[in-house]
């Protein structure tokens, strides 16, 4: 019997229904991470948190175990099931979203942000590998911008519904509503969407059925491998950097346009809604197409072009935060907005070309642990824990000059994308 016959070819997905439902987790994803931001003020008044604990709440309390286990996760997805991992990750972490409104104190919700930070670390790492499998090397980038349109859609989503049944209901119910709809959603996703068959290539013919695997690496020899590129290194903490900023500008804008614009919540969860959906799927879906437009002609754009997207956003961003005006701010916000989520598609995707195909996840995860360890787990918690120590000095509006400080991350952010193009050239695998 041929090797052929002994491994038969197994139904798979089609690509765009792949793509469409990994879109869809991923929107839950940012939903459940972002409605804590536009829930902050009542879960503050309610529970009496500081700024400080409510950036722990944002940051660390999520990042620490989602950073760290997402590695871990990806590596067992990369040898057993990527959609089985997803699927249960996503039951996980929606069930400790609709724990969150059960919390009666700090550690309460401390703990049950844990828990989501657990669920979502085996979330996002397999699903970049996923598409990887999927989608061609040229058309990558753009996919995974695609999918990169959680981000807007599932923060957007978040703050509006979030910022509307806080103000009609109560904060709580907004939870318990995000939470039960991952629930829900999880078998569909595992009845849809399929697994490539990954086989060792020595044993099974080339065909377009299967994703071959010339080798199953271990973890050790996947982290060696990457740690000897300096394109990772660079990738890796220019988006730590860009995300510190990012993550922690997302988390606090509704409570500075509560605290310096006079805002409520439904007219704070309007603002921050549109502006996620017209600058962040601009930026996404525009950062995805030059990604894959330029870095065909030269591999260096994959960094080059998110570096000058921060070089660019940086003073628009402090234009927008010094405003004085909210709809004038508006304005402002919205081309910083968009360049902040250019770089998704293009770093993704050069991650992703760092390492053969078997080792997408664990490639993925590293990268990962790094961008969130740094920047989901610092960013938040640094702005809250400055603008606490800027109160005697610029009273109720020490958040915003929190903001203005940190923008010297997306300078750091540029000089480190700048680095990358060279030495991406050198330690881009092709396949």
């Amino acid at each position: 019997m041929s090797a052929s016959a002994a491994i038969p070819a197994q139904p798979r997905s089609h690509p765009n229904m792949v793509l469409g439902m990994l879109l869809l987790v991923y929107i839950f994803n940012f939903v459940d991470r972002q409605i804590l931001a536009i829930l902050a003020a009542p879960i503050q008044q309610n529970l009496q948190l500081s700024d400080g604990q409510m950036g722990l709440l944002g940051g660390v309390a999520f990042a620490l175990l989602y950073s760290t286990l997402a590695v871990p996760l990806a590596a067992l997805a990369d040898r057993t099931s990527r959609s089985w991992v997803i699927t249960i990750s996503l039951v996980l972490w929606s069930g400790f979203t609709a724990l969150c409104g059960l919390a009666q104190g700090f550690w309460h919700i401390f703990l049950a942000r844990l828990g989501v930070g657990i669920g979502e670390a085996g979330g996002v790492a397999p699903s970049y590998a996923l598409i990887g499998d999927y989608f061609p090397s040229e058309r990558r980038a753009t996919a995974l911008s695609i999918y990169s349109l959680g981000i807007p859609l599932g923060s957007a989503i978040g703050v509006l519904a979030g910022g509307y049944i806080a103000a009609t209901v109560d904060w709580r119910l907004a939870f318990f509503v995000v939470g039960l709809g991952g629930v829900v959603i999880a078998p569909l996703f595992k009845l849809l969407v399929k697994d490539r068959p990954r086989v060792p290539a020595s044993s099974v013919p080339a065909s377009p059925d299967r994703a071959t695997v010339p080798d199953m690496p271990g973890f050790r020899a996947t982290a060696g491998l990457l740690a000897r590129k300096p394109s990772f290194w660079f990738l890796s903490f220019g988006a730590a950097c860009s995300s510190m900023l990012g993550y922690g500008i997302a988390f606090w804008l509704p409570s500075l346009l509560q605290r310096s614009f006079g805002f409520d919540l439904v007219q704070a969860s309007q603002f921050f809604g549109a502006l996620l959906l017209i600058g962040g799927i601009a930026g996404v879906l525009g950062g995805g197409w030059l990604g894959d437009r330029l870095g065909h002609r030269d591999r260096a754009f994959y960094s080059w072009l998110p570096g000058i997207a921060f070089f660019i956003g940086a003073p628009l961003f402090a234009l927008g935060i010094s405003s004085s005006s909210a709809w004038m701010a508006f304005v402002l916000f919205l081309i910083p907005q968009a360049l902040a989520y250019v770089w998704l598609g293009p770093v993704l995707s050069a991650i992703q070309h760092l390492v053969k195909p078997a080792e997408r996840s664990t490639a993925s995860a590293l990268f990962l642990l790094i961008n969130n360890l740094i920047g989901l787990g610092g960013g938040i918690y640094a702005l809250g824990a400055l603008s606490e120590f800027l109160v005697p000095y610029y009273g109720d509006e020490a958040l915003r000059y929190s903001m203005l400080y940190s923008l010297a991350l997306y300078g750091v952010a540029a000089l480190l994308m700048g680095l990358a193009g060279r030495s991406l050239r050198r330690d881009w695998v092709e396949e």
